[in-house]
């Protein structure tokens, strides 16, 4: 194990994870420009995370997130409420009547299917997670008097205002303090960070963060955008992932931050919509490299959140104490499974991925 973990029995969470949770609007079959009905469904790169840790691994979870008080934020609250996150550390802001001050994120989001790929259209401005500032969460409570074994953010909350940089920063900073485990998953969304300075203020927002990251998750174009690792061999339209080049990655990434322990992504080749190669690599220090079961030509349902519950699964093993390899393949066996159903969240039960993880087929259980 190459990280303590602080005694699950002195701590109410297992994980608490940070980020914005908004209302997935998904068209079905159909385009967001065509639809007439959309199925709704809760989601957010960091919660997920959290979520897929509760209703797959059974962990005790809780999302820090801020909800504009209406029907809209109370909808969003109960979709949280099924999927068995902790809901005490959200903080509610006062509706207005219009939204002018704050408002709840919409992300609409069709799936894809064949050459069509799935398209995102997220309307996110001005919401209340955006509006956090540093001093608005009591993290000396969530990580002292309540107390967390893990914690998890990432680069999408990060980028999604000038002040939410900081307030990852605050929190990761008082994790340490507090000897909880730290992972971040980069995620870089060029769209998001195009407003407030580009690539160059992704960088300087990321590196500012990466010293108090024990677990980095993230491909090599996330490195080299959001990290400004220089690679050889990268291009800028990246499809998937060679060991070797995770290999020169990690290399580079621990020579300048030697804090991290742990580092995982995911190695995804996009034949159409529909079928993707998937499998992952991970290194730790005390394992170095190891790489999952490779799936290829694996059909897509659903491709949101296949990297969250990626991480959600890597997360699981290393909180149970496996080594990187038997962790990685619970992260690629997660997010696996959690791309044949719809949503952004994983319908995966813990037995269906550890079935998985350890080579198990499709055939039909009786």
């Amino acid at each position: 194990m190459p990280f303590e973990l602080r005694p699950a029995d002195r701590v109410a969470y297992d994980i608490v994870s940070l980020g914005e949770v908004m209302l997935r609007l998904d068209p079905g079959d159909a385009r967001v420009h065509t639809a007439r009905t959309f199925m709704a469904w809760e989601g957010g790169g960091e919660y997920n995370v959290a979520r897929g840790l509760h209703r797959c691994f059974r962990k005790r979870s809780a999302i820090v997130t801020a909800l504009v008080d209406n029907g809209v934020g109370r909808l969003i609250e109960d979709f949280v409420y099924q999927g068995g996150v902790d809901t005490s550390l959200i903080k509610w802001v006062e509706d207005d009547g219009i939204g002018r001050q704050s408002r709840n994120g919409l992300n609409f989001t069709e799936r894809g299917f064949g050459v069509r790929g799935a398209v995102g259209v997220s309307d996110r401005g001005h919401t209340a997670a955006s509006q956090l500032k540093v001093g608005d969460i009591d993290w000396e409570h969530v990580f002292g008097e309540l107390g967390a074994r893990w914690f998890h953010t990432g680069g999408i909350y990060a980028a999604l205002s000038e002040s939410t940089a900081d307030v990852v920063l605050e929190a990761v900073q008082a994790a340490r303090r507090h000897g909880t485990v730290v992972s971040y998953d980069l995620n870089y969304r060029p769209s998001l960070w195009r407003s407030i300075g580009g690539i160059q203020r992704a960088q300087e927002v990321n590196r500012a963060i990466a010293p108090y990251i024990d677990v980095m998750i993230g491909n090599e174009e996330d490195f080299t955008a959001c990290l400004g690792l220089e690679i050889e061999g990268v291009d800028d339209a990246l499809t998937s992932l060679e060991v070797d080049s995770f290999h020169r990655m990690i290399e580079n990434a621990t020579e300048q931050f030697p804090n991290f322990k742990a580092v995982g992504t995911t190695m995804r080749s996009v034949r159409s919509a529909s079928r993707n190669d998937w499998g992952a690599v991970a290194w730790s220090k005390d394992d170095g490299l190891v790489e999952s079961i490779h799936r290829p030509d694996m059909e897509i349902f659903d491709r949101v959140g296949g990297g969250d519950s990626f991480a959600s699964g890597l997360i699981y093993g290393l909180l149970e104490g496996e080594p990187i390899a038997k962790a990685v393949e619970y992260g690629a066996a997660h997010g696996a499974l959690a791309m044949t159903t719809p949503g952004d969240t994983s319908m995966a039960t813990r037995e269906e991925v550890l079935r998985l993880a350890e080579g198990g087929s499709a055939r039909v259980r009786r």
